[in-house]
């Protein structure tokens, strides 16, 4: 089997309101997604996205993806897209780096894989079954009471984890923050801080220090260094996200001590194949994972809980639903969504999603 063509479909994805994280210093309004489609001369065909969230959250951006994969798509025509192995060399051969560029090709490669082997991801990645996988909220940074009303609108539609968005550099705001929001908690629910790296080291140790809390602290600092620093200095778990990209760095992190557990998300790391690396890597170690994407679709939400589902439960914290988020749907209907804070993939061949044409419109480059 050889892919043939290589096809790139660029979708806006306005966000149903504004989204502010980083102690508000960062918004998002509208998502540049890019998805991908290959086809092979037995007619199979697979489907990836890629989609960062925005261009202001990682070193990545919509139409960078885009230029990637044209670079890449002459050393990947004539490819079996089945040898997961060979194509991730391929593309790390013909472009270093810019792992959010090979993510989408590397997942419509996984797609490819289950439709011509008849199984869904889920068991290609080693579940003997479609294990619903608990889902968790994201609450964009406000007040204390837009904050905690965010909590109770998410909580009604059956999400008992949530990610707050706090950050900032009066740590008495954030002070106050975590405990109107640890105060307004039912029993049953938990709130990841999420701090999207904008605390100084100091900053962190302060709030932390001086705050009681059921869940986690979410990437305090910038840094490894400055998280492994803060890690060393406070009583609650420690949670990495944007300081790791590639296996090493997460190897970094388990030497560092830096952390009790991390996101990993196939966009950031470089596809599913590399993200399956690191879950396996992190559950040898002991770790706890979300396993989600950054942004997109219902498409790349599937793809993540398909990963997630095969992951065992002891290691597997809840994963959030960017498509939650989205004011449009590319798959409608498709995929993995919220069921009373559950996302379940499906059990079809490969990631068991395919975009609507007439959302898709045309390509907006095609390679042959």
């Amino acid at each position: 089997m050889k892919i043939v063509r290589i096809s790139l479909y660029q979708v806006d994805l306005p966000l149903t309101k504004p989204y502010w994280l980083s102690g508000g210093r960062l918004k998002f309004e509208t998502l540049d997604s890019t998805f991908v489609k290959i086809e092979t001369d037995e007619g199979l065909f697979g489907w990836g996205e890629g989609c960062p969230w925005g261009n202001t959250y990682l070193p990545a951006h919509g139409p960078g993806i885009r230029a990637g994969i044209a670079t890449l798509a002459p050393s990947l025509l004539g490819q079996d897209p089945c040898a997961l192995n060979a194509i991730n060399q391929t593309m790390d051969v013909a472009l270093p780096g810019h792992l959010y560029v090979k993510s989408a090709v590397d997942m419509a490669c996984w797609d490819t894989l289950g439709k011509a082997s008849g199984l869904p991801l889920w068991r290609l990645m080693g579940a003997d079954r479609a294990d619903p996988v608990a889902v968790n909220s994201s609450i964009s940074t406000g007040s204390n009471e837009e904050m905690i009303a965010l909590i109770r609108e998410a909580y009604a539609e059956g999400y008992r984890t949530h990610s707050a968005k706090v950050g900032g550099s009066i740590p008495v705001v954030d002070i106050s923050r975590i405990e109107a929001i640890e105060a307004a908690l039912r029993p049953d629910e938990t709130v990841t801080y999420d701090v999207n790296r904008a605390w100084l080291p100091a900053v962190a140790v302060q709030v932390l220090n001086n705050v009681s809390l059921r869940g986690w602290v979410e990437q305090p600092c910038e840094t490894l260094s400055q998280c492994a620093q803060v890690a060393q200095r406070v009583k609650q778990p420690i949670m990495l996200d944007e300081c790791l990209h590639t296996f090493q760095d997460h190897l970094d992190a388990w030497k560092l001590g830096a952390c009790e557990g991390v996101k990993v998300k196939p966009n950031r790391v470089g596809g599913l194949t590399k993200a399956k690396q690191i879950r396996d890597f992190g559950v040898s170690v002991g770790w706890q994972m979300h396993l989600e994407d950054l942004g997109g679709s219902a498409l790349a939400d599937t793809a993540a809980i398909h990963l997630a589902s095969s992951t065992p439960k002891e290691n597997r914290l809840a994963s959030w639903l960017c498509h939650h988020h989205l004011a449009v749907d590319p798959v409608p209907g498709q995929g993995a969504r919220n069921i009373d804070g559950f996302a379940t993939p499906p059990s079809a061949p490969g990631l068991g999603v395919t975009p609507d044409a007439g959302i898709l419109g045309d390509p907006v480059s095609v390679f042959a």
